[in-house]
């Protein structure tokens, strides 16, 4: 089975699709005969030609809106946006228009079509090119958002995305695009989306946690399994529908909850499942539900690895919450 990193996962799952549906077609900056800012999308072009990996002019708005057209006519389009930052001149377009359609419509349209966005800090881009504001898109009925962490569930992920009718927003976390390695089955496989994935088992505190934070929880909770402390990990991986039920099972098999998330600390996804923890399983906990979060500040560029929740940080958390009395 071939080792792949997250990068060549995601263009393997294009390429995939490609061959076998016609109608999907990839836009975006750069995409085409340069393959790609991150080369997400390297050797498209020559394979496809470019009447299906189209280079278009920098404009968001125009990306976007020239694929709610191709959506609405029976075409699957992909649409890369270069950086998650830059994705606002189109946000009017995606919450007030694509996230709509199948409501507005009673059914009798839907908008097929998966946003491809690198997403997060990790490597400098300081405050332009860093952001993890997922949470904004989550709040608007009619969008799915999928975050992968690993090359597996990227390519997994991204198939079922392609394959289904519903507008979805793929954000990849760069920072992980070639650290994060693994085997990648060749051929067709898809990972269903609206799933968790536990990915350390244990008793003592659930960790949830998601794309590129997910690497750093597992870090701090491998320290803290050699002391005996066994927590739960879970890896979320699709945001928005969120598996609620497989965060609460751990939760009243654990008493005790811990989030992790680069995005800013207010009104992150984190304060959300927060509150359905509280609402649903409040009996269950033994500890207040704690976020460990990036700060309510633009993303700093000489202090990008302070905002970051790391390993340290994020094991501090958890000894606080499995420390914390009543």
């Amino acid at each position: 089975m071939p080792v792949l990193n997250l990068v060549q996962a995601v263009n393997d799952a294009l390429r995939l699709e490609m061959r076998r549906d016609e109608r999907v077609v990839i836009l975006g900056e750069d995409v085409g005969k340069f393959g790609g800012v991150f080369r997400a999308t390297a050797g498209l072009y020559e394979e496809f030609g470019e009447n299906r990996v189209i280079d278009t002019p920098l404009s968001e708005t125009g990306i976007i809106g020239t694929a709610i057209g191709m959506a609405l006519y029976g075409m699957r389009p992909v649409p890369e946006i270069q950086f998650l930052d830059f994705i606002y001149s189109g946000y009017d377009q995606i919450v007030n228009e694509l996230a709509k359609m199948r409501y507005r419509s009673g059914g009798q349209y839907t908008c097929p079509m998966v946003i491809r966005a690198p997403y997060g800090g990790g490597i400098k881009g300081g405050l332009y090119h860093s952001q993890s504001t997922e949470s904004v898109f989550i709040h608007h009925a009619g969008l799915k958002v999928v975050v992968p962490s690993n090359p597996y569930d990227a390519k997994g992920l991204l198939l079922s995305a392609l394959r289904q009718d519903d507008p979805v927003l793929f954000l990849e976390p760069k920072r992980i695009y070639r650290a994060a390695r693994g085997e990648v089955p060749e051929g067709d496989y898809t990972v269903p989306l609206e799933s968790a994935a536990i990915v350390r088992e244990g008793d003592a505190v659930t960790v949830i946690a998601w794309g590129a934070m997910l690497h750093e929880a597992v870090a701090a909770v491998d320290r803290l399994a050699e002391e005996g402390i066994r927590c739960e990990l879970i890896d979320l991986r699709t945001l928005w529908p969120l598996d609620i039920e497989t965060v609460l099972g751990s939760v009243r098999k654990t008493g005790r909850a811990v989030i992790v998330h680069e995005a800013a600390r207010t009104l992150g996804l984190g304060a959300e499942i927060a509150a359905l923890i509280q609402e649903r399983a409040f009996v269950y906990l033994e500890a207040p539900v704690k976020r460990i979060t990036g700060w309510d500040t633009p993303f700093p560029y000489t202090l990008d690895e302070h905002y970051l929740p790391r390993a340290p940080r994020i094991e501090k958390g958890i000894r606080e919450t499995l420390d914390f009395v009543a």
